[in-house]
């Protein structure tokens, strides 16, 4: 019995491997011949397997360690930045804004460009009517029956200036068709003159300059005085005009 305990306390030994060698291969001898001590030494083994996996590791020298941070410290410190980009589906809100200002931009601007052009298209239209009353007035003018006719010329110029004059007293309608005028000098206009019949003072009806063919034309809607005629005269003045004339006659109706 000591003997078999004797190989018990042997067990632990082997199993922790700190057996003597002059021991070891007795107690193997005995293990593979005995089954309860074969089972015994399994378990032993088992848990010393168990009690190593558990166990902490054995600590560094502290030497070693010391070496160790001295050599990180001295490494030098990169920092990494890293830039997050939004993913493009992220951005999709701010592109669609952006689209429908754009579209509502352009959309204003063809708006206002129509709304300018509305406005110059009616403006045409009021401008043409306006001249096509004019010009149906000016022909009812020429051809009423109580309108007088008149051809004013210079006598003794060659080519001979002529002015053609349609007067209407009831409306104070005048309109004068004028060629062959002689050039004006500088600051210079001819003057149109009503003779009235009753025998006063002659009245302005407007100055004119003619072209540089000798033409010129004038359309007085409605004169503020007048007055049956006699005649009609022509004169230079000033370009601005005179209240009364200032020079010789050298155009009068025939």
């Amino acid at each position: 019995m000591a003997d078999h305990d004797q190989f018990a306390d042997d067990l632990v030994l082997l199993a922790l491997q700190e057996l003597p060698q002059n021991r070891d291969a007795e107690v193997r001898d005995h293990i593979a011949g005995c089954a309860a001590c074969r089972r015994e030494f399994d378990a032993l083994r088992a848990d010393t397997a168990m009690l190593a996996l558990s166990a902490t590791g054995s600590h560094p020298p502290q030497r070693s360690r010391e070496r160790l941070l001295s050599a990180v410290a001295k490494e030098p410190r990169v920092t990494t930045m890293v830039q997050l980009r939004p993913r493009w589906w992220a951005l999709a809100p701010v592109f669609g804004a952006a689209v429908v200002a754009v579209f509502a931009i352009l959309l204003w601007a063809e708006n206002n460009s129509l709304r300018n052009e509305l406005s110059a298209l009616q403006s045409q239209v009021a401008d043409t009517r306006r001249d096509l009353g004019h010009s149906r007035e000016i022909l009812a003018s020429m051809t009423a029956p109580d309108a007088m006719h008149m051809t004013l010329v210079a006598a003794q110029a060659k080519p001979q200036p002529q002015i053609r004059v349609i007067y209407l007293k009831r409306n104070g309608n005048l309109m004068f068709f004028a060629n062959n005028l002689a050039p004006l000098p500088e600051h210079k206009a001819y003057e149109m003159w009503i003779i009235p019949a009753n025998g006063k003072a002659p009245i302005a009806a407007g100055t004119f300059k003619p072209d540089a063919h000798g033409m010129a034309q004038v359309l007085s809607p409605s004169l503020a005085e007048a007055p049956d005629a006699k005649t009609f005269a022509v004169t230079i003045e000033n370009e601005t005009g005179s209240p009364v004339p200032t020079s010789p006659v050298i155009m009068v109706g025939q």
